[in-house]
């Protein structure tokens, strides 16, 4: 249903299921259409069809995660998050065991997906934050970092290839949170140790160690940063020799990541040392050479550094390794006899040495892991059922140009999971018939118990067969074992060899035997198949182990510690021992709910847009992936519970929208009733089924159809209502904000009178009384009381001054803001009388000549047109010319006049019009220099003079301040020691020389500058 419903027709049909037509053409093309959209999920039913797409794909983050999160598995587009959530709601709600399995051929991407439905897990569990439960998380998901280094390779079909199987069982409590879990490992492929075919690598954990290990620590285990010089390691051609070789795999940062996961986990950093060293005596023993020591072709070790090296590194000392790799020790009738080996059966025993290490070292980091996330040592108090979820990622179906005894134990452990799978899937839709009673038919499908038995039969099959040939006396070869398989399986339809098919040239005499798996047929080379199945190894190389200072090896080969003259058991082949497990494996899966994700390789080439139908096509037919969709579709094509199809159908009909007052099952009736689709359906006890593909696609398009209408409908209805809302909040808002503002007021304003309830008792009238921040609103109001207090404030300072000194006191205020403190005394105490030189009779202090002066002004006054004359003085003048004159100086309210006193005030020259002032300069001191500056560059350098000596310069400064403010502008007013001026338009400097008192004040020039010679008091 998902895929249908949930993506556009463009996308193809999500689910298989839903296919008009149900053949194998039909299917690829579907397929095909949703990889080229980059739709790489389908679903079967329940069942997730997934094809490798060789990129990164963005569809795993946090956001995927919540949509899929809770939801059925039909209420999102096809993921393989919607299985993994699935199992879990399974296990959560039902408390039932549930297990994921992953299936598909090398390079479909099964430890991709295992990886990825491990993240989903940690993602949605432990939502209470226990750090405890966050630990066990981090190291199940860490696990796989370490078992992915020691446990996979570059093959030619996958750059991240699984040589081992593993199946993970994850615990939880009873919220539904990870507590533990335990790992089974199957058959690692440790031939891989010693061989690899072209093109392909050992296993990652060599390459990282050269990679990624520091120079120090390469040179402590004796090695060098190339794997071209290791034997074990150079088979396949140079790992890094082209920039495609191994594009995927980077050495380097891997290893710095199982580092850390070895940390995570729990691994000492002396284990962690003591499996690297493991790694680097592998690699030096694939270089150790032997050499015929005698006659008889005794082997000899042909280079003793290399084998001190590898001593070293083993923690076991050199001789004793010697022994052991040329000689074994056979206890025969008590007596114990060393024989030397040939060179020949050397690297026999030294490459079975490193395979056994190898695999012996696999399994210990297995069980080192299954320690770390142990339920019963996690330390996380359960109470109730702890209920299990099961992650198989074990490997594909494998058809290589050399097929040996691996590639028979990992296909015979798909024919048992593609046994299992048709028969769960069959009984899985069975049980919901009956569930639901609804009549079950039967179905055909291909049962592939006939070749499940061929392989594992008591007896007859040719495991059993293999098993027989090993256990023989005498010397017992591959081809005497291919003879027994083809007396004793001639009659078998599914097996076949070149002496029971002479005709057949393509299988070779002595060599080759044919099984036909329901993957394909499958051609066997039988050398090495006696070697492998036995997986002997001398007893002298685990006693080797077994006695070495290093701790780990001893734990890894306790058998080592049996005495030579012991007798043991004969030990299980690997064969069986893996036919055991597998058989164990699929009875465990038997037991739980079963969920499928079936992995698909799209071509051989590891590209992201390549579709390859031939190889494609095969890899339907031997997943079964048709007979599961037959077996979905056998009776009904589609089934949903009552009140899901209810609640999503129901906007269909006017009889069941809005809502339905009857039952669900009532519900479901009238909708399929009025929709004209009674007839292709059925009634069960909870769900209705519906037969054909084309009645859920005619009520989907129905479905389409209502969806806009209400759409509009239900967007009408929020905007409305939202808008509502959002003016009632409004409202509430403006009238909150009006309150608040009439308390904000009122607070202020009931700030203001207690602040200033008693400034009129204040010396300064409330001067120095902050004014609080007003609000916003008071803005206005704040400006105009500070106008109204300052103007009360000069009211009552002015109340005691009488009126008649009130343009004296306004003079007076102008020269102290003009001078800001900068000079001591200019006159402020003293009464301001402004005409000087018109005061007559006892007033007169400075001019004897009265009526001269008045007359003069007078005469000034009709010709000039002033009004008022505002200042007058004598002075001492200083002119361009270097020469000062004794003048008097007046200021009127138009002009600025100079009197010669000594011709009856006789004007010099026109009066100098008082715009043109632009500025005043004063001294610190208590001379009376004056300097009014000039707009002509000509100012008027003056000296005040009066009898009674009378600070006048303030007097001066204030007049004019006051009449230019008076006129809308204001002048600069300088006080400094020296002052400058400009005389004729140049610059000069004066400077106030002291002098004795006698003479008075005067000027003289010196140099460039100007001296005034004021006389000291």
């Amino acid at each position: 249903m998902a895929g249908s419903i949930h993506e556009g027709p463009e996308f193809g049909v999500g689910d298989f299921v839903l296919l008009h037509d149900l053949t194998l053409d039909a299917f690829m093309e579907n397929l095909k259409l949703r990889y080229s959209k980059n739709k790489i999920y389908t679903y079967i039913g329940e069942v997730v069809v997934s094809v490798n797409p060789y990129k990164t794909v963005n569809i795993y983050d946090q956001t995927y995660v919540d949509e899929y999160k809770g939801r059925e598995i039909y209420e999102r587009p096809p993921h393989i998050f919607a299985v993994a959530d699935s199992a879990y709601k399974t296990m959560k709600r039902q408390s039932r065991d549930t297990c994921i399995v992953i299936s598909g051929e090398s390079g479909a991407g099964k430890t991709e997906a295992s990886k990825i439905i491990m993240r989903y897990i940690a993602a949605v569990t432990n939502v209470g934050g226990q750090k405890e439960v966050e630990r066990v998380k981090d190291v199940l998901v860490k696990s796989n970092v370490i078992l992915e280094a020691f446990g996979n390779a570059k093959t030619n079909r996958n750059d991240n290839s699984s040589r081992f199987g593993k199946y993970m069982d994850i615990n939880f409590d009873f919220k539904g949170d990870p507590i533990g879990g335990h790992i089974n490992n199957y058959l690692l492929e440790k031939s891989r140790v010693v061989h690899q075919q072209t093109g392909e690598r050992n296993f990652h954990s060599f390459y990282q160690l050269l990679y990624g290990a520091k120079d120090e620590k390469l040179k402590e285990y004796k090695l060098v940063r190339d794997p071209g010089k290791y034997f074990y390691v150079n088979q396949g051609g140079d790992p890094k020799g082209s920039p495609d070789k191994c594009a995927t795999v980077h050495d380097r940062d891997d290893y710095r990541s199982v580092m850390n996961a070895l940390k995570v986990m729990g691994f000492s950093f002396a284990h962690a040392e003591a499996l690297w060293k493991i790694v680097a005596a592998i690699l030096h023993l694939g270089n150790m050479d032997y050499v015929a020591a005698d006659d008889h072709d005794h082997a000899g070790v042909s280079d003793d550094k290399l084998l001190g090296n590898i001593a070293e590194l083993l923690s076991v000392t050199k001789e004793n390794l010697r022994k052991a790799l040329c000689s074994r020790v056979i206890a025969a009738g008590g007596q114990v006899v060393e024989k030397q080996l040939t060179v020949s059966d050397a690297v026999y025993a030294r490459d079975a040495f490193a395979k056994a290490m190898y695999d012996r070292m696999f399994t210990w980091i297995v069980g080192k892991t299954n320690e770390a996330i142990d339920p019963k040592a996690s330390g996380i108090a359960y109470v109730g059922k702890n209920t299990v979820i099961g992650v198989l990622d074990i490997y594909g179906f494998e058809i290589f140009d050399n097929n040996s005894f691996e590639q028979l134990c990992i296909n015979y452990c798909n024919e048992k999971l593609q046994q299992l799978f048709i028969e769960l899937v069959l009984k899985q839709e069975q049980e919901e018939y009956q569930r639901e009673g609804i009549q079950w038919q039967h179905i055909d499908y291909f049962n592939n118990k006939i070749i499940v038995d061929l392989i594992e039969a008591q007896h007859k099959g040719v495991l059993a067969i293999l098993d027989e040939a090993c256990l023989s006396v005498g010397k017992v070869t591959d081809e005497m074992f291919l003879t027994a398989m083809a007396q004793k399986l001639a009659k078998h339809e599914h097996f076949t060899c070149r002496s029971l098919n002479p005709s057949d040239k393509t299988l070779e005499h002595a060599r080759d035997f044919r099984i036909k798996h329901y993957a394909g047929q499958v051609t066997y080379q039988v050398p090495g198949f006696i070697d492998k199945n036995r997986d002997s190894l001398f007893q002298d190389f685990k006693r080797l182990l077994f006695n070495s200072e290093e701790d780990i090896l001893q734990l890894m080969w306790p058998e080592g510690a049996q005495n030579i003259t012991e007798t043991t058991k004969r030990p299980i082949t690997a064969g069986t021992n893996f036919k055991n497990s597998i058989i164990a494996l699929v009875d465990n899966l038997a037991t739980k709910e079963p969920h499928y994700v079936r992995c698909i390789k799209p071509n051989e080439i590891k590209s992201a847009s390549a579709f390859n139908d031939e190889r494609v096509r095969h890899q339907v037919s031997y997943l079964g992936l048709m007979e599961n969709v037959r077996v979905r579709r056998a009776g009904f094509a589609f089934r949903i519970s009552y009140v899901r199809f209810l609640q999503r159908y129901k906007c269909t009909t006017p009889h069941t929208w809005p809502t339905f007052a009857g039952t669900d099952i009532d519900g479901c009736k009238r909708i399929l009733q009025v929709l004209g689709h009674e007839g292709d359906v059925k009634y069960g006890k909870s769900k209705v089924f519906i037969r054909s593909p084309q009645t859920l696609f005619s009520i989907e398009e129905t479905r389409s159809q209502k969806i806009p209408t209400i759409v509009l409908f239900l967007q009408k209805m929020w905007r409305g209502g939202n808008a509502r809302r959002r003016a009632k909040k409004m409202r509430a808002i403006y009238l909150i904000m009006n309150r608040f503002k009439k308390y904000k007021i009122r607070e202020y304003i009931k700030n203001l009178v207690d602040k200033f309830r008693n400034v009129k008792k204040m010396r300064d009238y409330g001067k120095s009384v902050e004014w609080p921040r007003p609000p916003s609103r008071l803005q206005g109001l704040v400006q105009l009381l500070q106008k109204v207090h300052g103007r009360w404030r000069a009211n009552m300072i002015l109340k005691d001054v009488p009126k008649p000194e009130w343009p004296m006191l306004r003079l007076k205020v102008l020269a102290a803001a003009a001078i800001g403190g900068r000079r001591s005394d200019w006159g402020s105490r003293r009464k301001w009388e402004g005409n000087y030189l018109a005061m007559a009779g006892t007033e007169s202090k400075d001019n004897s000549n009265t009526a001269d002066f008045v007359t003069k002004m007078n005469s000034l006054k009709s010709h000039d047109q002033f009004s008022k004359v505002l200042f007058s003085c004598h002075v001492k003048k200083f002119n361009k010319n270097n020469k000062p004159a004794d003048r008097a100086i007046v200021i009127t309210d138009k002009l600025i006049y100079k009197l010669d006193p000594k011709k009856k005030y006789k004007a010099m020259k026109k009066g100098i019009p008082i715009s043109m002032v632009t500025g005043v300069s004063l001294t610190p001191g208590s001379d009376q220099l004056v300097i009014i500056h000039l707009s002509d560059e000509n100012d008027l350098v003056l000296c005040l003079q009066n009898l009674t000596r009378e600070e006048r310069v303030g007097e001066v400064l204030g007049t004019l301040c006051s009449h230019c403010h008076r006129m809308g502008r204001e002048i600069k007013v300088t006080i400094n020691k020296p002052v400058h001026c400009m005389l004729g338009s140049k610059r000069r400097t004066v400077i106030v020389r002291p002098t004795a008192v006698n003479g008075g004040a005067t000027f003289k020039k010196e140099g460039n500058d100007i001296a005034l010679m004021w006389p000291e008091s």
